[in-house]
């Protein structure tokens, strides 16, 4: 067995659970109750069904420039879903549209709150 065909054979696998992943990322949208759980499946396995995807192009492509886009594809996706996904929760805790009964703790104040304290 050569190195192409170990390299060959990692990359099919981890293209196909990343491609699973980001399968049960998006049933998980169209199933699941509210905001905040449908938010956290679409960053979570999202982003790492596409982490996977892209380690599976670098093990195929094997060229520097290749490798290096690919690098910087999931620098930005690291950087950017959290971020995105913490700003829509804040949105959607501001403008309450959380279901109050789903939630274990809420530590974030209301609107009303912040208002009754000046």
């Amino acid at each position: 067995m050569s190195l192409d065909t170990i390299l060959d054979t990692a990359a099919a696998a981890s293209l196909v659970s990343g491609a699973l992943l980001s399968l049960a990322a998006g049933v998980a949208l169209i199933r699941f109750p509210d905001l905040l759980s449908r938010m956290h499946a679409a960053t979570k396995p999202q982003v790492l069904g596409l982490l996977l995807v892209l380690l599976g192009c670098a093990l195929r492509l094997r060229a520097g420039v290749d490798i290096t886009t690919l690098v910087l594809i999931g620098a930005f996706q690291l950087a950017t879903a959290p971020v995105a996904a913490h700003m829509v929760g804040r949105a959607a805790h501001r403008d309450r549209q959380l279901r109050p009964d789903l939630l274990v703790v809420d530590e974030l104040p209301t609107h009303a709150d912040r208002i009754e304290d000046r």
